[in-house]
């Protein structure tokens, strides 16, 4: 009997889907499959179970070098507010 892991990579691979392997938490494996306008995200645990994240949006471009600076800027300024909210 396979692990439904490998059954995944398999039909990724057999259906040419780009796709990484990633571990963000103990207890799960992230595959992250990418497709034009759209990445899905799936965690696999150890009991075979899987949890699906799926995110859509355009391909277009949405500016340069000073907006992904203003993106690091602001979310930056978020954390920093969640923190101060954690503390209170």
């Amino acid at each position: 009997m396979s692990h439904p892991l490998y059954d995944l990579l398999r039909r990724l691979e057999n259906d040419h889907v780009h796709y990484t392997i990633s571990r963000h938490r103990e207890d799960s494996v992230m595959v992250t499959a990418t497709f034009v306008g759209e990445r899905i995200e799936i965690d696999i645990f150890d009991d075979g179970h899987m949890e699906v994240s799926r995110f859509k949006g355009s391909e277009d471009i949405l500016g340069d070098t000073d907006l992904v600076y203003q993106i690091l800027d602001q979310k930056k300024s978020e954390e920093i507010e969640w923190e101060k909210k954690l503390q209170k």
